[in-house]
């Protein structure tokens, strides 16, 4: 997979066949939308090719409160190359010029002179340009590429959509978001240095960098681990610990099951495989340490299960 930051003229690419949107998440329906893509570009002899915009224009919109991200840029591009979901991916910087860009000049400009598209496919809700006033009737009017439009996919009988993802991650109902995605859902990101607390409490943590200032999900939770030494179950805290933590930072704290290795500046990837309870307030250190002693225990059965019903 090829990716392409800022203007692609300098490239001297030729033509492709071309989906847009966020991705965030690459849930079902945005695999789904790819696979059909990638059908239609092998039929074409064309690349397929997604255009993605970088920041969420839901957060350059936001300002001081953004939306909870389900991905980063980099998980995203990581996940569509290890999938090989699609062979390129042009990256634009979403800022204010382009967000009054007009849908006529955005045709013009971006799908016919800068990426040669040859082939659209859109979701049915596609709305873009200045004041969202561009749409498929607008698109579809268009003499440079074929048009189509891709209905929505229903996982169980709802619409899949990283909105939907987002509820579901908020409700705690990891195995609705799970369905939702095709895979647990995961946060990757470094091990840095933290206050060391866990470790004089008897529980080292490993605390991962969180780039984005609002998670899409907080509590206690069963997770899975991938680190450079192989994959390890755990407990992960993600939250503002209040019982020990006065700041506004959201913090993702893994304590890791029978391991000894150092993971400090490695990235690791933490999967969230079921809700134990929300954040608490203890007032002293011991309450904190007895709960996090049951946390563990109730994570330790689950993955158990887990490898019983696997075996």
């Amino acid at each position: 997979m090829q990716v392409y930051f800022g203007n692609p003229h300098r490239f001297g690419l030729s033509g492709c066949a071309l989906t847009i949107g966020n991705f965030d998440g690459v849930h079902l329906g945005h695999q789904k939308m790819l696979a059909r893509l990638r059908d239609e570009a092998r039929a074409r002899g064309l690349p397929s090719a997604l255009l993605t915009f970088e920041p969420h224009p839901r957060e350059f919109f936001a300002k001081g409160l953004p939306p909870a991200r389900l991905s980063t840029l980099r998980d995203k591009l990581g996940y569509l190359d290890e999938r090989k979901l699609v062979d390129r991916v042009f990256v634009y910087r979403f800022n204010h010029a382009f967000s009054r860009m007009s849908a006529s000049d955005f045709i013009r400009t971006v799908l016919v002179e800068a990426l040669q598209t040859r082939y659209l496919l859109i979701g049915d809700d596609f709305q873009f340009g200045a004041d969202r006033s561009g749409n498929f009737e607008l698109l579809a009017g268009c003499p440079d590429f074929v048009t189509e439009a891709m209905p929505s996919v229903l996982v169980q009988g709802e619409r899949a959509s990283s909105t939907l993802v987002r509820e579901r991650l908020e409700a705690g109902d990891l195995e609705a978001a799970a369905r939702l995605l095709g895979r647990p859902y995961q946060i990757s990101g470094r091990v840095v240095h933290g206050r060391k607390l866990g470790r004089t409490l008897g529980f080292p943590t490993a605390n991962v960098h969180l780039p984005h200032r609002r998670p899409a999900l907080s509590g206690v939770f069963v997770v899975s681990v991938d680190t450079p030494f192989g994959v390890v179950g755990g407990v992960a805290s993600l939250g503002l610990n209040p019982t020990v933590s006065d700041t506004p930072e959201y913090k993702l704290e893994v304590h890791l099951f029978d391991f000894g290795h150092s993971l400090y500046g490695q990235r690791i990837r933490v999967r969230f495989l079921k809700k134990l309870r929300d954040e608490a307030r203890y007032e002293t250190l011991p309450d904190l340490v007895a709960q996090i002693e049951r946390d563990a225990d109730q994570a330790r059965t689950y993955l158990s299960s887990l490898q019983r019903e696997n075996a």
